[in-house]
């Protein structure tokens, strides 16, 4: 399909020919028709990107300090490769589109095939021919509505939400101060409230606009007449001020106050300076307030992904009921769009519609009829295909997000005989990125990887609750699979895993699975174990790590939680310095409050062979201190790991310092995994410890509410014990007496 993407690092508009989106649970896909390209947003988003790395870096004093913060926890080298990884990626444009229900995902309920709905939000209503979009960010359009018209939807919400925060009232005065098409839209509807409405702006042009769109009194930014002119207009002064410019002074902020009567009301929806006088706005006890989007629900998980809806009796507008309400008024007339729909150009012109913004149109409207055929048959199911992995390996990754793009995909270009054959995420946009930036051969949906047969190996880079799910599917397409923690999110997904292992297993195959417990081969972890490899005696671990506060809303948090995500870590560098089975969970916490979500815990672990390791997991620390600290005491020996960076080794009175750049073993990692793959040996970790240390982060879930010591079931695992790993098969082997056609990985 086509989409039209910026480069982050030129700014660069282009039309893009890229993997079309998958339909998920909870939403559903849309065959876009119309789009509507933000004059103001979406023009600034590419001006910042079109700065040098210095300018951005003014632009955005607050992602710098990100940076700083995260070069001193992982190294200068590590934060330059991840702002270069997030810099040389392809970005989807757009928030606001219409079209026609294409297929509909499971748990929605509302919306058919051949709907014409509207679609709003960053990420999901992009300027693409098909679009997956969460159900509470798409409405059904009225018959009287065209679907061009209801490409603005989502930018009349926007206008819609400000002027809701303004609490205005029948026969209220409004400045509209920044005529620009959100300010546009503002005049209308509060003229549809039955407000009165006074347009302010510094283009004679839009000036003059303004009354066509509906102002009642329009009049320029520098107009010295103009507190006289809008006092006499509003007799006591404006009641509400509604900013919609774009810029960073403070003068409209300042202007609003001027021309606001005592305790008016100022209601920033732009991007504005708010750096206004207090003498001003004490005189007159005046109130700011700032207008987030379109309304409730906006940038909250749970509403815009998750679909839970917040009632209506306690939430009366809601992003998706504030987009309902702008179709209403288009439906009955209150307000006309016809004269924003007069540039329109093909999605294979969309960089010319951007240059020609710059000109002074409110929008462009994108069109996609004829574009290009974009299919509708459903996703294919996946099949069961293993094609003979030889010297290269030929290598799909499924997901492209931060970590993949400054981790895995440089790691798998450095290791001789690895060939990056495809990437696939549920953003063809993504996709499209990152086989420009790393130099995969191909793009595609992430079923259709899966199913390549020159993919030899799947790479699983994805959010943490979709692990299982797809470690599952590249086994029964008979691959290969490295996967990121964790292994699976609950006691569910696992089981579910285990079952087509253990499947695969019985019908005499040898499947490979790798998850992507890194520290273990850290170098100085390797040290610490050739330090105690005589050892026989129990060993105690003690390890902090200062992970940091993340906010609740997060996506980790409802994937499985940090203790299942990146606890897991910490669990399996224990398991792999003691190298002994863990035997029993423990485990304590201070209380979330208001703040924190299970992340503050000190949990034991105890070992088959005596052995103990208390971890220490924080959430309530400062990130200036390093994150990850290590000791090991054992026979009269001691190991400090310091964020692996620094490593000192105790014994009878001496000690041995080592220093080093930070190297959490992701390189060795990756290049044990391919070299086990191309030479047909078993995964580096095995599967059964791979389940071992992903039911204990499980278990610590539970000690943590029963305050139980518990002990790991001794699950007979004799499907994968019954036979040692075979070399790798060169081709396909099935069994139909299994639980089904199994193609052996």
């Amino acid at each position: 399909m086509l989409a039209l993407l910026t480069d982050r690092k030129s700014g660069e508009v282009s039309t893009y020919d890229v993997p079309a989106p998958e339909l998920r649970p909870g939403g559903i896909l849309v065959r876009t028709q119309y789009s509507a390209i933000s004059a103001g947003t979406e023009r600034a988003t590419l001006e910042l990107s079109s700065k040098s790395l210095l300018a951005k870096a003014k632009a955005r004093p607050d992602l710098v300090k990100q940076v700083i913060d995260y070069a001193r926890q992982n190294g200068v080298k590590a934060a330059f490769d991840k702002v270069h990884a997030k810099l040389d990626t392809l970005t989807t444009l757009g928030y606001s589109c219409a079209g026609e229900v294409n297929s509909v995902g499971e748990e929605v309920h509302g919306f058919r095939p051949g709907d014409r709905v509207a679609c709003g939000g960053g990420g999901y209503a992009n300027h693409a021919e098909m679009n997956f979009v969460p159900r509470n960010l798409a409405v059904l359009i009225p018959s009287q509505v065209s679907t061009m018209a209801a490409s603005l939807t989502t930018v009349g919400a926007i206008a819609l939400q400000g002027l809701r925060q303004a609490d205005i009232r029948i026969g209220e005065a409004i400045a509209v101060i920044g005529a620009g098409l959100v300010g546009v839209l503002t005049i209308q509807i509060a003229r549809a409230a039955g407000c009165r409405v006074v347009a302010i702006d510094l283009s004679p042009g839009r000036v003059a606009s303004a009354v066509e769109f509906g102002a009642d009194l329009a009049l320029a930014a520098d107009n010295p007449a103009l507190v006289s002119s809008i006092k006499e207009f509003s007799r006591y002064g404006v009641d509400a001020a509604i900013l919609t410019a774009a810029t960073r002074s403070a003068e409209p902020a300042e202007m609003a106050a001027g021309i606001l009567r005592d305790r008016g009301r100022i209601v920033v929806v732009g991007d504005v300076g708010l750096g206004v006088s207090r003498s001003v706005m004490y005189a007159k006890e005046l109130s700011m307030a700032l207008s987030r989007s379109y309304g409730p629900g906006r940038y909250e998980p749970q509403y815009e992904e998750g679909g839970i809806d917040y009632p209506i009796g306690y939430v009366r507008w809601t992003e998706q009921r504030n987009m309902e309400a702008f179709l209403d008024l288009l439906a009955s007339g209150q307000i006309d769009v016809t004269r924003l729909l007069e540039h329109r150009y093909n999605i294979t012109e969309g960089a010319k519609a951007y240059a020609d913004l710059k000109n002074g149109p409110y929008t462009a409207i994108l069109e996609y009829s004829g574009a290009s055929t974009v299919s509708k048959k459903n996703v294919p199911a996946v099949v069961a295909v293993r094609t003979r992995i030889a010297d290269e390996v030929g290598v799909g990754c499924i997901g492209a997000g931060s970590f993949a793009s400054s981790v895995i995909f440089p790691g798998l270009q450095s290791i001789k005989g690895v060939r990056l054959q495809s990437v696939g995420t549920t953003s063809g946009a993504s996709a499209a990125s990152a086989k420009q930036a790393f130099k995969f051969e191909n793009a595609e949906p992430p079923s259709e990887l899966l199913n390549n047969p020159h993919v030899g190996t799947v790479f699983i880079l994805t959010r943490h609750d979709t692990h299982a799910t797809l470690v599952a599917q590249a086994l029964l397409a008979g691959k290969p699979v490295f996967v990121e923690k964790p292994l699976a999110v609950d006691r569910e997904q696992l089981a579910q895993l285990q079952e087509v292992y253990d499947a695969q297993i019985l019908a005499g195959c040898a499947p490979f699975v790798m998850v992507g417990f890194n520290r273990r081969f850290a170098p100085f972890t390797e040290k610490i174990r050739q330090f105690f490899a005589k050892r026989r005696e129990p060993m105690l671990i003690h390890a902090r790590v200062n992970a940091g506060y993340i906010p609740h809303d997060h996506w980790i948090h409802g994937a499985g939680g940090r203790i299942v995500g990146e606890f897991c870590h910490f669990v399996d560098w224990a398991r792999s310095a003691i190298g002994s089975p863990i035997y029993s969970v423990a485990a304590t916490g201070l209380p979330d409050g208001t703040q924190y979500r299970s992340d503050n815990i000190a949990v034991t672990l105890k070992f088959a062979d005596g052995s103990v390791a208390n971890l220490l997991y924080l959430a309530n620390g400062d990130r200036s201190i390093p994150k990850e600290f290590f000791e090991v005491f054992c026979q009269g020996a001691i190991a400090r790991l310091q964020d692996f960076r620094t490593l000192e080794l105790a014994r009878n009175g001496e000690v041995q310092k080592f220093k080093s750049v930070q190297d959490k073993g992701h390189h060795r990692e990756l290049q044990l995994t391919i070299e086990a793959i191309r030479s047909g040996k078993p995964s580096p970790i095995p599967f059964e410890e791979l389940v071992e240390v992903t039911e204990t982060t499980f278990l610590v879930q539970r000690a943590l509410a029963t305050g139980e010591v518990i002990r790991l079931a001794q699950t007979d695992r004799a499907p994968t014990r019954s036979a040692p790993p075979p070399e790798m098969p060169n081709s396909v082997q099935r069994n139909s007496a299994a639980t089904g056609d199994v193609a052996c990985a």
